[in-house]
């Protein structure tokens, strides 16, 4: 029995790992309401707002695939304190042109341009660590901690945190979030390293290419990733513009929209505490099935919700939905690619699934803009579902295909 106790309980390595992300998640939940209520001070345009958030997005695809060579061949604990230094310097400097009224869009931009790369780099090095940390059995249950731990925070605590600071001085809440990731960077450069193998690295493009070649080579990863690309423009179609739908449509104020994020959370720490849970009883295939259908039809409701309350249960039920595919997918990657592929396999998933955001930002401001706030969300889930009909008879076979995955 104590061996068996010792085997499933998380090494102490990733309890700081867990703290760092604890502490960073809280500050980026707080900005993340601090943000666009920002930005609706200087506009109420959905078009300009949908570039801001766009900016934030850009980096996916234009720096995912290079970074994910640097992850690999690289010091990936090393790159991981260094981007968050990177974001508390970035973040720590918004807070003094807000304290000072300096700010305007073309500021937000740029921030949102350095935060999303530095972003990209702490995104896909803290991915590809986790299995060096965390044994091949443990890792859904490490991804849900991880999940759970996120999403606490950067949608439950953060959110109405964020609102309460922003209502008593533009600045705090972008003060807090540069504290917040000081304190992150600290803890992960306590993290052990894991030397790369590769005695004589490959050249940058040839690297690049390797990780191209072997998710283009694999069926059921290129398949998630295609189907992660369609989601993720989806999501961030209907997304860009919730703080007007929230704050001008609905009415609600500064503190009332870091609630309403809040409350939304609930859904997504319940799909990070339960998702091994239910994986283990449906299995990995129904899992993303329900999940993926779900989102589909959580969002045509969306664009309908008569008050805040219908929209708060829906972007609850839309969270835990999320997460739940979300988990598994990142399960999937982790355990199905090699090791020393594992940085920049998953850069390029990540590029195919978060590079369409700007876009999908983009058209999200130009859809409000000419049909109102609430039309986002029910095309979004339209193009949604219709993804998931054309990725089924594939994505089906090779979930099936794949079958038991041996531990790493």
């Amino acid at each position: 029995m104590t061996r068996t106790l010792a085997a499933e309980r998380l090494p102490s390595p990733y309890w700081r790992l867990w703290w760092a992300a604890a502490i960073d998640n809280i500050g980026d939940g707080v900005v993340a309401t601090a943000m666009p209520l920002l930005a609706v001070t200087i506009t109420r345009d959905p078009i300009l707002i949908g570039v801001v958030s766009a900016a934030t997005y850009l980096p996916w695809l234009l720096l995912s695939i290079p970074i994910g060579a640097l992850v690999d061949r690289g010091d990936r604990v090393g790159l991981m304190w260094r981007s968050q230094v990177m974001q508390a310097v970035i973040v720590g400097g918004l807070a003094i042109l807000a304290a000072c009224r300096q700010v305007d869009m073309a500021v937000l931009a740029v921030t949102g341009l350095a935060l999303g790369t530095c972003e990209v780099v702490f995104g896909n090095a803290s991915q590809a660590v986790l299995p060096d940390i965390v044994a091949g059995p443990q890792l859904h249950r490490a991804n849900g901690h991880q999940t759970t731990i996120a999403n606490l925070g950067q949608l439950f605590v953060g959110p109405p945190l964020g609102g309460l600071l922003f209502a008593v001085a533009i600045a705090l809440p972008f003060g807090l979030d540069a504290v917040s990731f000081a304190g992150s960077a600290a803890l992960v450069a306590t993290l052990p390293r894991r030397p790369r193998k590769e005695a004589a690295p490959s050249p940058i493009r040839t690297a690049m290419s390797e990780g191209l070649r072997w998710l283009a080579g694999h069926r059921l990863l290129r398949a998630l990733a295609l189907l992660l690309c369609a989601n993720t423009f989806c999501f961030q179609l209907g997304n860009v513009t919730l703080v007007l739908l929230a704050t001008q449509t609905l009415h609600l104020n500064a503190h009332g929209y870091g609630l309403l994020l809040s409350g939304a959370a609930i859904g997504s720490v319940l799909g990070g505490l339960v998702n091994a849970r239910i994986v283990r009883t449906i299995g990995v295939l129904a899992a993303l099935l329900v999940a993926l259908s779900a989102n589909v039809a959580i969002f045509l409701a969306i664009g309908f919700s008569p008050d805040a309350i219908v929209l708060g249960m829906l972007l609850a039920l839309n969270g835990f939905a999320t997460t739940m595919w979300s988990i598994v997918s990142v399960t999937l990657r982790q355990q199905v690619v090699p090791a020393p592929l594992l940085g920049r396999v998953n850069s390029v998933y990540r590029m195919l699934g978060w590079g369409l955001m700007p876009l999908g930002a983009l058209a999200g401001g130009i859809i409000a803009h000419e049909f109102g706030l609430r039309a986002g969300y029910p095309i979004a889930g339209a193009l949604r579902g219709i993804a998931l009909a054309v990725a089924l008879p594939v994505l089906i076979p090779a979930v099936r295909a794949v079958g038991p995955v041996r531990p790493r």
